[in-house]
């Protein structure tokens, strides 16, 4: 991965093989998964929002529970 630089706007890159890109907006960053963004998440920092985006996809999932 690349050094993010705080004043663009727009980054995307591949981890692990998911897609993860960051965009600003309003002052803080959005972070998007897969090209989907996820919902009620903005970070004040650039490497806050790569760095989550990280831990996320290296948490093991989990599975649906059986009914």
């Amino acid at each position: 991965m690349q050094v993010l630089d705080q004043a663009e706007n727009f980054w995307a890159d591949t981890y692990r093989g998911r897609t993860i890109a960051i965009l600003n907006h309003g002052g803080g960053w959005l972070v998007y998964l897969d090209h989907v963004l996820q919902p009620r998440m903005m970070f004040a920092t650039a490497e806050a929002a790569v760095a989550w985006l990280r831990r996320k996809v290296d948490r093991p999932q989990r599975a649906d529970p059986v009914h």
